[in-house]
């Protein structure tokens, strides 16, 4: 089993207590440089744009009950060159990269490239960055940069448009990351069909929008431009481990026609799909890539362990499921206005929650021994010193307590 670490620079009220931002990203170095210390495999970093705060006052807010930012850090390549000055053994990896927004798939790529002919230039650097790319999880950052729909049947579609819009997106970006000469000419042509649509209903509202009964309906390039090629181009390719954030088999399929990318998961994924994800992608995996293997999903855990000092194990256990339910309730309030029981009780059994002990019973149970977890100690917890313990008491006690339960 491999772990890795989750960071989200959340900057929330917790109890009511907002850190500045700069306070935050020392935070953030501080726990960085510990999870470096403490030997965690890659940092996935939480990569937002624009103020979530100030997007309540707009006329569609995505989450009007949040106080606070959903995220500080809005370049993944910036914050990695001052992780990789500041450590000496972790990689680092983006949860995840918006290629939509802020330019789209031609600045994205370019950007990556820029990135890695820098951070190759050390002969003697072998760490990677883990790109992990989506489409976004709040639209209004694609809006503000002009990704929208643009007549009514791309209207009609819904989240589909959004679909179609990012894998045309991964399509330019990975051609030019890997070295191509492309203009959008030729690029695949993509249309909306009834299997795009989960029922009859939204596919008539499009066949509705489109005032004809077609099979299918052409989408327009979201992005149109002559021949190009990004630089630079004379950087190491094997320090960059590209990774998917869609759960789309079609999509994720499609970019392995194209370059090696793995798959990034949530945790609230069914074991089903996650296993069916494996199967297919044993088959998918671009040969360049090598055999899958199941680190090549990384999955999201949520990690409640109390190992305070001078309390007993069952008092550990308590106040560990205390300040769990306490950070999960806290999250769905400011997500959705409301407490919602079910919620969080939902999202505890997507997480680990207990002592050392009781962890690594959690771990060995629902994880197979070669999964790669990316853990989460600072969900909605701005206690650096905390977390730093948090970290290491995983690490120095849960990690060789699973060793011993799988060996027993």
């Amino acid at each position: 089993m491999q772990f890795d670490i989750f960071f989200s620079i959340s900057q929330t009220p917790i109890d009511g207590f907002k850190p500045s931002e700069a306070e935050m990203f020392r935070n953030f170095f501080e726990q960085v440089e510990a999870a470096d210390r403490l030997g965690y495999g890659v940092a996935w970093i939480a990569e937002s744009h624009l103020s979530s705060e100030v997007q309540k006052q707009n006329s569609r807010p995505v989450i009007p009950h949040w106080h606070g930012e959903v995220g500080l850090n809005v370049d993944f390549l910036q914050i990695s060159h001052k992780i990789f000055q500041r450590t000496k053994r972790i990689e680092t990896g983006s949860a995840i990269m918006n290629i939509l927004c802020m330019g789209g798939p031609v600045a994205a790529a370019e950007r990556v490239s820029a990135f890695l002919a820098l951070h190759g230039l050390d002969k003697e650097e072998s760490r990677k960055i883990h790109v992990g790319f989506a489409a976004g999880r709040f639209d209004f950052m694609n809006t503000a940069s002009g990704v929208v729909p643009r007549n009514d049947v791309e209207k009609a579609a819904g989240r589909a448009f959004k679909g179609k819009i990012f894998s045309q997106a991964s399509e330019i970006f990975l051609r030019l990351l890997k070295g191509e000469v492309l203009s959008s000419d030729q690029v695949k042509k993509r249309s909306f069909q009834r299997s795009d649509f989960r029922s009859d209903a939204d596919w008539e509202k499009v066949q509705n929008a489109a005032e004809s009964k077609e099979d299918s309906y052409p989408i327009a390039n979201q992005w149109d431009f002559e021949k190009l090629k990004i630089v630079p181009q004379e950087w190491r390719k094997e320090l960059l481990q590209l990774v998917i954030g869609s759960h789309d088999p079609a999509t994720q399929e499609e970019v392995n026609g194209i370059l090696p990318v793995q798959v990034f998961n949530l945790s609230i994924t069914s074991p089903e799909v996650i296993e069916k994800t494996h199967e297919r992608m044993r088959a998918a995996y671009h040969k360049d890539g090598g055999p899958w293997e199941r680190a090549c999903m990384p999955r999201t855990l949520m990690v409640f362990i109390n190992d305070e000092e001078n309390l007993s194990d069952d008092e550990k256990s308590a106040q560990a499921k205390k300040e769990a339910d306490a950070a999960l309730g806290a999250y769905w309030t400011a997500l959705e206005g409301t407490l919602d029981p079910q919620k969080v009780s939902r999202a505890a059994n997507n997480s680990v929650i207990g002592n050392a002990s009781e962890i690594a019973d959690q771990l060995v149970e629902r994880f197979h021994k070669d999964d790669r977890l990316m853990l989460w100690f600072d969900f909605f917890n701005h206690d650096s010193k905390r977390v730093v313990r948090n970290m290491d008491a995983f690490m120095n006690k849960v990690v060789p307590l699973i060793a011993e339960k799988r060996s027993s």
